[in-house]
């Protein structure tokens, strides 16, 4: 039978009380008493339980994390990223995927985080004003990765800026007529890449003196068979596109396996870029925008651990840089093949 901390108590001579604020190290414990307490707890193979420890202090030591959707590439990349910081930091994680607009709801109206997490983090969610107001109903410290909220911990990218440095380099190719494969900027869930790269696509046409043409403009709904429906559309119009930037790596695959379908070539006929650098991009020879999405949830997950701790953390936005990689999907001097 394990021993108790009652076993402690008895060993060293002290109150239950006295051996629970050793054990924590709190400060209002005599050095000696301490010392004692610690001996008796070597000496009997002693190990606090985490569960009784956490109910003594207050604190639940889980970091609430709100997704819009966990079957797909960048959230399992942000779960990986907090998940590696936060057990560093001995907290839990606890999971809340919202998956549909029913589910958002429920969410914001029930609030199942209450009591039962010390922080929440919220992934690349655009809020209302209701919502935020429900998430500052938790009295905890709040996250957003993905999006800048004034007075909220923010990690992210530039995802405009990253859009523009794709269509640029088409540009500088001398490609013109560029087709934009990407995300449902009138989705319900309020996901944000679609929204920010959508604009960072127009910005850079813009610039370039070329007029955006809707028939060049698809939705692949971030997956490879949208992303191939959407090129298929596209090849089906006239004029016919000299390049593409898909909003991310997956659509960008569907839309090259399109091309090839009806005996185009890429680059040659239609240059191909994306956006991540996804594990499979260089595989496939395909040009992107690096983000590193880990690097992005740890560094958020860093923030909000020191807030924990009752450091201080200036509540701003904090971008992580990307870039630009050439491979020969745009550029055949590049291609590994």
């Amino acid at each position: 039978m394990s021993p108790s901390i009652e076993d402690v108590a008895r060993r060293a001579g002290v109150s239950i009380a006295t051996v629970s604020r050793s054990l924590r190290g709190l400060p209002d414990v005599a050095e000696s008493t301490r010392d004692r307490v610690l001996t008796a707890a070597r000496e009997l193979d002693y190990v606090a339980s985490p569960f009784a420890a956490r109910l003594a202090s207050g604190r639940t030591s889980t970091v609430g994390v709100v997704v819009p959707f966990v079957d797909r590439w960048f959230f399992a990349q942000v779960l990986g990223g907090l998940e590696r910081e936060l057990q560093a930091g001995g907290f839990d994680l606890l999971l809340y995927n919202l998956g549909d607009t029913p589910g958002r709801e429920r969410f914001f109206t029930v609030m199942p985080a209450r009591k039962r997490v010390d922080a929440l983090l919220v992934a690349s969610l655009v809020l209302t004003d209701m919502e935020l107001e429900a998430l500052k109903t938790l009295n905890c410290p709040i996250a957003m990765l993905g999006v800048e909220v004034e007075g909220v911990l923010c990690t992210g990218i530039d995802d405009r800026a990253g859009a523009r440095v794709a269509v640029e380099h088409l540009i500088s190719l001398g490609r013109r007529s560029i087709a934009l494969i990407g995300g449902d900027t009138e989705d319900p869930m309020r996901f944000t890449p679609p929204l920010y790269r959508r604009d960072g696509y127009l910005q850079a046409l813009s610039a370039a003196g070329i007029e955006y043409d809707p028939r060049m403009d698809e939705l692949g709904y971030f997956t490879v068979a949208g992303g191939e429906q959407a090129m298929s559309t596209i090849l089906q119009r006239e004029p016919r596109p000299d390049a593409v930037f898909a909003e991310s790596d997956e659509m960008a695959y569907g839309a090259m396996r399109a091309i090839r379908r009806a005996g185009l070539r890429v680059p040659e006929d239609i240059a191909v870029i994306g956006f991540d650098d996804h594990e499979s991009a260089e595989l496939l020879d395909l040009s992107t925008i690096r983000q590193d999405v880990s690097a992005q949830a740890g560094v958020l997950a860093k923030r909000l651990l020191n807030v924990l701790a009752g450091e201080t953390e200036t509540a701003t936005a904090e971008l992580l840089p990307t870039e630009l990689v050439v491979r020969g999907s745009t550029d055949p001097s590049r291609s590994s093949y």
